[in-house]
């Protein structure tokens, strides 16, 4: 194994301090590894919000779990261009979004009728849902109630 791989492998198991179920590379915010010859690591990682409240956490995640590994010269570079989207979350990050009760955001790409916008209820698997709230625990999530079980759940808002 590459130290690069070993660097991303290490980094990317970092949970996300808003929603721990998740890893930052389940988000796809860990966007970039490199080492130089004199051994430097530069890693780059993009929120999924500009203002978004746990970067610098995990920033200082990212740095002390890398420096733990034995690698002593680090920088985290906040990344936000191209801006971070949806289509970076891995299928492995959307089932858990799913297991931890948390509508994943659906796939881009979808076509704009009712029945494919349509956001599932997490619990109970229907379609018939319709959102209470824009802005939920986090700006990345809307709060939502399921028409079928009566359930409340948040989803994870595609962008």
């Amino acid at each position: 194994m590459t130290a690069v791989d070993e660097i991303r492998n290490i980094a990317g198991a970092i949970p996300d301090p808003e929603m721990p179920a998740l890893t930052i590379a389940d988000l796809g915010i860990l966007r970039d590894v490199r080492v130089d010859a004199s051994g430097h690591v530069d890693v780059d990682i993009t929120p999924t919000y500009s203002g978004c409240p746990a970067l610098d956490t995990i920033r200082e995640d990212v740095e002390r779990c890398v420096r733990d590994q034995g690698y002593t010269d680090v920088t985290v570079r906040i990344v936000l261009s191209p801006a971070w989207t949806t289509e970076w979350m891995s299928e492995a990050g959307r089932v858990k979004l799913r297991e931890y009760g948390i509508a994943p955001p659906r796939q881009h790409g979808f076509d704009l009728t009712l029945l494919t916008i349509a956001v599932q209820c997490p619990r109970c698997d229907s379609s018939r849902t319709h959102e209470l709230a824009h802005f939920g625990s986090t700006q990345c999530q809307a709060v939502r109630q399921c028409d079928a079980c009566g359930e409340t759940f948040p989803h994870f808002k595609e962008h």
